[in-house]
């Protein structure tokens, strides 16, 4: 997902880094509430119009560089044998939710999205987990013949991770990981 353009100048690709860098390490530092527009751009060493005319608010900020991310660290690569392919998948999933700056920037939109509906609406058109986990069901379809076609398969797959997390659990070792791919699995045979 790309920022808002407006007409004019067009985005220097070095400034449009360092914006994306800078919102991660604010995020890190002072959390999602006290980041600022200003703040950003001083991080980033740009001018606070710049950073206005490419996005409208942090969030959107946010948002660009997790999806910038999630896609390098949620990609997978498909095995024959699908709850490999599921335990791969479930893997990236928790180290993206525990350990990436992406990761906390999700988590962060995801608590703001429960106050703000704008943000709610820009995360859910982000798509940040649905889209690398509809590619891993796609795949995994073909050996496995009840895969729903429907939003809840993704829900499922994520789902139960996510919220683990989001309460505040450790991320599960691999074989809890592989247990639930096998779980998923063995109802989706």
């Amino acid at each position: 997902m790309t920022g808002s353009v407006a007409p004019g100048r067009p985005r220097s690709e070095s400034a449009r880094v360092a914006v994306l860098h800078a919102v991660d390490d604010l995020l890190v530092e002072v959390g999602y509430s006290a980041m600022t527009m200003k703040g950003i751009a001083e991080r980033a060493g740009v001018g606070r119009m710049t950073v206005y005319r490419w996005w409208p608010t942090k969030a959107h900020i946010l948002v660009e560089a997790c999806a910038e991310d999630a896609r390098g660290e949620l990609a997978v690569t498909a095995h024959a044998d699908p709850v490999r392919t599921l335990t791969d998948f479930l893997a990236g999933l928790a180290a993206f939710l525990t350990a990436s700056p992406a990761g906390a920037a999700y988590r962060a939109l995801l608590g703001e999205a429960q106050h703000d509906p704008e943000v709610g609406r820009l995360v859910a058109d982000a798509d940040l987990l649905g889209a690398p986990a509809r590619v891993v069901l796609d795949h995994v379809r073909s050996r496995l013949g009840a895969v729903p076609e429907d939003r809840f398969a993704v829900a499922e797959l994520c789902g139960p991770l996510a919220l683990s997390v989001m309460t505040g659990a450790p991320a599960p070792a691999r074989p809890a990981l592989r247990a639930m791919a096998r779980r998923l699995a063995t109802a989706w045979a």
